[in-house]
């Protein structure tokens, strides 16, 4: 398995992904899957705000992908990012979530991030949650029924990595 940055041929598969999970999971309060097109946008402003947007690939094919965007639009929130993870249904519990997360946080500290903020779409989503607490993220906090999705209703739940040097040291991201 090879974790690499995303190209515009993977388009496609991320769209097909993502669009699983829209319909049948929890992880996304979207209710209405988005076209390619819309993936394609959404992933594009993310990279030329110089975030990270990586795919796991096995034999050849896009099994999963993650990447990491703003946690909140203000200024003082520019060293924070939220990360986002999806896998193929085929792909879950073989260990692909944990290798993308890893590189996504190794590739965002490199950026000069320095805190990583995931919110996990409901209290019951065991597999999101146990992966982020692999991958040394601590709990910080639950949103409890803040969703209504599939007939019932969904937690937040808030989990927190300091990236790098953290708070110990000024912010080294332009305009900071």
């Amino acid at each position: 398995m090879d974790v690499r940055p995303s190209r515009d041929s993977d388009l496609e598969t991320i769209a097909a992904i993502y669009s699983h999970h829209v319909l049948y999971g929890s992880a996304s309060f979207e209710t209405d899957p988005p076209s390619v097109e819309e993936m394609a946008r959404r992933r594009s402003d993310l990279l030329r705000h110089g975030f990270p947007y990586l795919v796991a690939e096995e034999g050849g094919v896009v099994c999963g992908y993650a990447y990491a965007g703003f946690y909140r639009p203000r200024a003082a929130y520019q060293n924070t990012v939220e990360n986002s993870v999806y896998l193929h249904p085929d792909a879950i519990g073989r260990g692909i979530g944990k290798r993308l997360l890893m590189t996504l946080v190794a590739v965002c500290e490199t950026r000069g991030f320095r805190q990583m903020v995931a919110v996990v779409g409901d209290s019951a989503n065991i597999g999101s949650i146990r992966l982020h607490e692999r991958c040394g993220f601590r709990r910080v906090g639950v949103l409890q029924s803040i969703g209504h999705k599939h007939g019932r209703w969904l937690d937040t739940v808030l989990f927190q990595l300091t990236l790098g040097t953290g708070d110990e040291m000024p912010p080294r991201r332009p305009g900071m």
